[in-house]
């Protein structure tokens, strides 16, 4: 198994915590948040990673170097903003695999990859995204389901309980990108939403928690929930 993770976000909301490092680096519990992003593909068998990088990109090459756990890293650099559309497409393009997982450097969802890769090639689908139930979906928008695949998007107007999509994927490495797409684009709003109707995107459930440090109050509870898995 290979994996990209992308690791190149600038972190907005959490600026007066970073203190001048990437937002994946972020220290939880004494480590950066990356490990253990990083240490859940490696417990599931991955073997080799393709970092995504841009801003502050030294900082996060400076502390992996060329490996972590065994499994050899890569890098692929963004020398200007590409959006997560562009990142994805970029660090596709040098994978070594036929089916790749993408992660955010950002999140952590505890999944079981060997059956979410498996589901995927059962499917035949263009792209399995993993999605997450949550209490409230107003903060992330909504995934519209039709048995296990994805039907549509609702946006972040609506609230209540529904699922969500948990920003992990896998995608072959000969993704069909329409011609449309621009250099820069969001894989999500421009690819994602746009494509639904067209392609098969196929959703693997997940029950475990989930974590998004964009914001300061995930951050928070970012330790308890972190340590009780490593």
């Amino acid at each position: 198994m290979e994996a990209v993770i992308l690791a190149g976000g600038l972190g907005t909301r959490l600026a007066s915590q970073l203190n001048g490092i990437p937002k994946p680096m972020v220290s939880v519990a004494g480590r950066p948040f990356l490990e253990y992003v990083m240490e859940g593909l490696c417990r599931a068998g991955c073997d080799s990673l393709l970092l995504s990088v841009g801003h502050l990109s030294s900082v996060i090459q400076d502390h992996f170097k060329d490996s972590f756990h065994g499994m050899p890293i890569r890098y692929v650099i963004e020398s200007k903003a590409l959006g997560t559309g562009g990142a994805i497409r970029e660090a596709l393009a040098e994978s070594t695999e036929n089916n790749v997982f993408v992660l955010n450097g950002d999140t952590f969802l505890p999944i079981d990859y060997k059956a979410m890769l498996a589901f995927h090639l059962q499917n035949g689908s263009d792209v399995t995204m993993a999605i997450s139930e949550q209490p409230n979906v107003a903060r992330y928008g909504e995934v519209v389901l039709a048995t296990n695949r994805v039907a549509g998007f609702r946006e972040k107007s609506g609230s209540g309980p529904g699922w969500i999509n948990a920003g992990t994927y896998v995608l072959p490495k000969t993704t069909n990108w329409p011609r449309y797409l621009p250099e820069k684009f969001s894989f999500e709003t421009d690819f994602l939403m746009v494509e639904a109707d067209r392609i098969k995107i196929s959703a693997f459930p997940s029950f475990g928690p989930f974590l998004d440090i964009g914001i300061p109050e995930d951050l928070d509870r970012a330790e308890a929930l972190l340590t009780s898995y490593f």
